[in-house]
């Protein structure tokens, strides 16, 4: 799964890598957490739109947000046929930006947080799906939920499963909404190439949510 993930970045290389028609303020954020509001980026009237949604997908039939975070994440290989994943697999896919992700490795009684980023560095885009719900009281949120898929080479030592991170030439055919073939959306939801990845280890401080600053990325020995 991909519990947390890092966004560092500014303003303007925020624009630029998504192609975006507006921008959002981008404070540095070195550890989000589930049911955070997180920048995602969108398609809205043929531009690329940021905003701002909260992470834990609340699909629209749902009685309450309950079961949002259990919906952080979603498989790859089931996403386009689960009930709750299916529709907006067909209709409302979205890009949820990042500079890194972290996972813990197991060692001896206890595991161990790895940061894990492009090893060129800079961002990257997950693959998502975004909803909006309404609630009896009038309440309405627009959620979102991160798919992720087998670990590549790269991660597998510290993980099995690992964020779906989408090259920018595929950006464009993952946000259409007019692209609606399974097979074809499918075929995107890959293990990012291992040799273009970097993993190394951080401070357990990475745990709490409560802390979120630089510490959470600073490299530790192995």
């Amino acid at each position: 799964m991909c519990g947390r993930y890092n966004l560092i970045t500014d303003a303007q290389a925020f624009v630029d890598f998504f192609a975006l028609s507006n921008t959002l303020p981008m404070p540095p954020r070195y550890n989000i957490a589930p049911s955070q509001n997180i920048p995602v980026v969108r398609l809205v009237e043929n531009r690329r739109e940021a905003g701002l949604l909260h992470w834990g997908l609340i699909p629209h039939w749902a009685k309450d947000r309950k079961m949002a975070y259990r919906m952080i994440n979603a498989r790859a290989e089931t996403v386009a046929d689960k009930p709750a994943y299916r529709s907006a697999f067909q209709r409302r896919r979205c890009l949820i930006p990042a500079t890194g992700f972290f996972e813990w490795r197991p060692i001896g009684g206890g595991k161990r947080p790895y940061n894990i980023t492009l090893r060129e560095g800079g961002l990257m885009a997950f693959a998502g799906l975004w909803e909006s719900w309404a609630g009896l009281a009038g309440e309405r949120i627009e959620s979102c939920t991160i798919i992720v898929t087998e670990a590549n080479a790269a991660v597998r030592p510290i993980h099995d499963r690992m964020p779906v991170i989408l090259a920018p030439a595929l950006h464009e055919t993952w946000l259409d909404p007019a692209v609606r073939d399974a097979e074809t959306l499918q075929s995107l939801l890959r293990p990012y190439p291992a040799e273009l990845i970097q993993a190394y280890p951080v401070s357990t401080s990475v745990g709490n949510p409560a802390n979120d600053g630089p510490v959470c990325i600073e490299p530790l020995a192995e």
